[in-house]
């Protein structure tokens, strides 16, 4: 399967999520930057609140890119075994590495929630979305968080993912929505025609557009 973009993703997922739609005690998650794209499509399709959970990826001294686990804003670490046996990095190291992502981590709190605390999940319906997943590392780690905040469900739902990595997350979470895992796997972006970068920018205008549009469906308060 292949998407046209992340919002196309979105609507795909909207129909599978649909008996959440208007649920007062549900909220969606996204994870920044392109899971909020597809969040915003869920959030206008189901009628629920957007937010962010922020989680950065660890990356190998030697290539960034290779991820040996995942921080969260909550300060959960997550650490792909795999990736460790070969690096056999020692835990001060990976402290390091976790630090320097939690500065970025701050800094997309900030700019993102605008001051706003991470809303309480205590009892909700969590519904944890992302463009995709690879390693799975960021999503491990968010979802690990987001359990140790006590939601009454937690869901993943996921465009595109390998099998091997979705297995594993499904044991993680109360219920996994995904739409396709193609063999072989190569990466989230082979999987969308348009996978273009998602700015700083267009995640707080995602969230504010749908702040808005939920905000429109709400009936005042005094007629």
């Amino acid at each position: 399967m292949t998407f046209n973009n992340r919002e196309e993703a979105g609507r795909r997922l909207v129909e599978r999520l649909i008996q959440y739609r208007g649920d007062p005690t549900a909220i969606i998650l996204a994870l920044p930057r392109g899971g909020v794209a597809v969040g915003y499509q869920l959030s206008l399709g189901l009628h629920l609140p957007l937010d962010v959970f922020i989680a950065r990826k660890l990356g190998a001294p030697d290539n960034p890119e290779y991820a040996l686990g995942a921080v969260s804003e909550t300060g959960t670490i997550h650490l792909n075994p795999d990736a460790l046996a070969v690096y056999n990095l020692s835990g001060q190291e990976i402290e390091d590495l976790a630090q320097a992502q939690q500065q970025e981590v701050a800094r997309r709190q900030v700019l993102y929630r605008r001051g706003r605390q991470l809303p309480t999940l205590s009892g909700r319906t969590v519904i944890l979305v992302d463009d995709g997943i690879a390693t799975g590392s960021t999503f491990f780690a968010s979802a690990k968080s987001i359990k140790h905040l006590t939601p009454r469900r937690l869901i993943g739902a996921i465009p595109v993912g390998p099998v091997e990595t979705i297995r594993e997350i499904r044991g993680q979470v109360d219920e996994l929505v995904v739409l396709a895992t193609p063999e072989p796997f190569w990466a989230v972006g082979n999987h969308y025609i348009d996978f273009a970068q998602i700015s700083d920018h267009d995640v707080v205008e995602s969230m504010r557009l749908a702040e808005e549009a939920l905000r429109e469906r709400s009936p005042p308060l005094f007629a």
